[in-house]
């Protein structure tokens, strides 16, 4: 290439750069800041502190009020993070036991399925609130479990998952 070749890029190099910073200039004037003005609180709300303690969260809320009032459709698009491993027709185990009737059932009992020591060591049968205390985090319900799954963080997602398992497996 030649020189005037060469003249014209570095121009236009420079050009776009002159015309990034005026741009940047104009935005700064149009639309101010304003943090570093001094201001002064308009007015100031008053909360009761007993009415603060007395506002449930949703931890608060009994867990069996929540499955009464989920959504089935949301638990079944939860159950999508479930099905790769867990088939919800009866004695249709898959990588997991399955999940027909699995309120009620006693813990570890899936005909066909080896569970491992830690559920097998279990007592009782899963509830709703067990399915609740185990869908949270599997590794702390039951250590040592085979289940890899880190479990539902949301307790509405939670509820939304039990809701669907019992309206279809039952």
């Amino acid at each position: 290439m030649d020189t005037m070749a060469w003249t014209k890029i570095v121009g236009a190099g420079c050009g776009s750069l002159l015309v990034f910073l005026l741009v940047q200039w104009a935005a700064e004037i149009i639309y101010h800041d304003h943090y570093n003005d001094d201001y002064e609180v308009a007015y100031l709300l008053e909360i009761d502190e007993e009415v603060v303690n007395e506002i449930k969260t949703d931890d608060e809320v009994p867990f069996l009020e929540l499955v009464a009032t989920a959504d089935v459709s949301k638990g079944k698009k939860v159950f999508g993070k479930c099905k790769a491993c867990h088939k919800l027709g009866d004695g249709e185990n898959g990588t997991g036991p399955h999940l027909y009737r699995i309120i009620g059932r006693k813990i570890a009992s899936a005909t066909g399925f080896k569970y491992s020591g830690s559920l097998k060591s279990l007592e009782g049968a899963w509830t709703q609130d067990e399915l609740n205390e185990f869908l949270t985090k599997p590794s702390n319900y039951a250590p040592g479990t085979t289940m890899s799954f880190a479990g539902l963080g949301k307790v509405n997602d939670r509820a939304n998952l039990v809701a669907y398992l019992e309206e279809n497996t039952n």
